[in-house]
């Protein structure tokens, strides 16, 4: 399949270009955004599906809305229509489009026009009616108040917030891309409206809190939960605006005789992640828990786990070593330690169900063994 692409430069249409490659639609026609007729009747031969993106949302004079989205959309549509074989057309609208102004206007007549050339050929037209898409690439101080908070915020500059109760919808780009690409494979998708959600509904104010706590985990360690929905997203954008001298940071690093001690991360309802070291013949732990549960993982080295049973006394070992991908998990009630029994530095990979509160650490001093 070939497919062209307005706008390709944006946005939006770099975000595209990634897709449809992984796709391995490799066959693909950018359209410049000064292009003849000529020009782009000739880049249109052979064309099988156009992604439309390109229009203007931000210009100097109101006449460039007409000019960018509804004249450059007609010119696509006469240009499509002197082709022997007619393609398809996805169209990113607005919804705008719904309204009276000078843009939503230009946005409007655009679609008409391609819903005639559809009408007219019997081609499939598809047009998404978008808000406020946000993700990698996109760009700040422009028409997206995600992408400025993030790039502030990841810089340590301020941003600017008039009415935190201003309502916001937003939209991710990668789901975006996931209906647009949906139609490749759907060659009798009826045109229409199509919806490109999930929609996702928040305000300015929540927007700019929620940026700011994702920042704001380096310093405390507590991720957000950023596994899913708009949470998920919204940390994905974010961290694509991170300079590179932000790729990294520091964490605190506990060294004392034993060896090192180094807490990675903690969740607000999922507990923490760990690693130590110990030297050669050091023990570890020597202590019962009555909530707290935990989970070993010996990346190198070899160690022995005791257990013993704080009431029935009765004992339990384990013996692993890296290598092996392992877990240990320790028991509440069980006191239990560590031994680096080999002869080299032993490195465990350490997670606890509960951050460690120093005021009630649930953790009591008894060592396993009673001689």
């Amino acid at each position: 399949m070939r497919i062209a692409i307005t706008g390709a430069r944006g946005f939006i249409g770099s975000n595209l270009q990634v897709r449809l490659q992984e796709m391995a639609f490799t066959d693909q026609v950018l359209i410049p955004h000064d292009i003849q007729p000529e020009g782009l009747r000739a880049l249109l031969n052979g064309v099988d599906f156009v992604f439309h993106l390109a229009g203007v949302n931000r210009p100097k004079e109101a006449s460039e809305f007409d000019q960018g989205n509804h004249s450059f959309t007609r010119m696509l549509c006469e240009a499509m229509t002197s082709l022997e074989r007619k393609p398809r057309v996805a169209y990113s609208s607005s919804t705008q489009a719904l309204y009276g102004n000078p843009y939503g206007l230009s946005k409007r007549q655009a679609e008409d026009a391609l819903f005639a050339y559809g009408q007219s050929y019997g081609v499939g037209v598809y047009l998404f009616r978008l808000t406020n898409v946000f993700g990698k690439w996109s760009r700040p101080n422009y028409n997206s108040a995600v992408a400025t908070f993030c790039h502030n915020i990841a810089r340590g500059l301020p941003i600017t917030i008039n009415d935190p109760n201003a309502p916001l919808r937003l939209v991710y780009v990668d789901d975006v891309l996931s209906h647009f690409c949906a139609l490749l494979g759907d060659a009798n998708a009826p045109s229409g409206l199509c919806h490109a959600g999930p929609e996702y509904e928040t305000t300015v104010g929540e927007l700019g809190a929620q940026i700011q706590a994702f920042r704001d985990s380096r310093d405390s360690m507590v991720s957000e939960r950023v596994g899913t929905g708009l949470t998920r997203a919204l940390y994905s954008t974010y961290v694509s605006f991170l300079p590179v001298e932000a790729f990294d940071y520091q964490v605190a690093r506990y060294e004392d005789p034993r060896g090192v001690f180094v807490e990675m991360l903690k969740t607000p309802d999922c507990g923490q992640f760990s690693y130590f070291t110990a030297h050669p013949g050091i023990t570890r732990g020597e202590h019962y828990h009555h909530s707290k549960t935990e989970k070993f993982l010996v990346i190198k080295g070899k160690a022995h786990f005791g257990f013993r049973h704080i009431v029935s006394n009765e004992t339990h070992e384990i013996v692993t070593q890296g290598g092996e991908g392992r877990i240990v998990e320790t028991v509440p009630g069980w006191t239990h330690n560590i031994t680096n029994i080999g002869d080299d530095e032993m490195i465990v990979m350490l997670w606890a169900n509960e951050i460690f509160d120093r005021q009630q650490p649930d953790t009591v001093a008894q060592k396993v063994s009673q001689a």
